[in-house]
């Protein structure tokens, strides 16, 4: 049996290396405030993604490296 899995319950990061963009920023932040008890709000993560969507071009598509 492979190690790999492609379920959401891998424990893989599927955004792992990809710049945060001002609209998935969005939507963390719309996430957190929907439920304020989550771990996405309570983590504090959605001010750290809209920093990063601030700082990044992650409105630019990702091409060739």
């Amino acid at each position: 049996m492979s190690k790999h899995s492609s379920g959401k319950g891998s424990g893989s990061k599927s955004g792992a290396g990809q710049r945060m963009s001002p609209a998935a920023a969005s939507r963390v932040q719309s996430a957190g405030a929907k439920n304020p008890g989550s771990r996405t709000a309570e983590s504090g993560f959605a001010s750290r993604a809209q920093s990063a969507a601030a700082k990044g071009d992650g409105g630019r598509q990702q091409g060739g490296r």
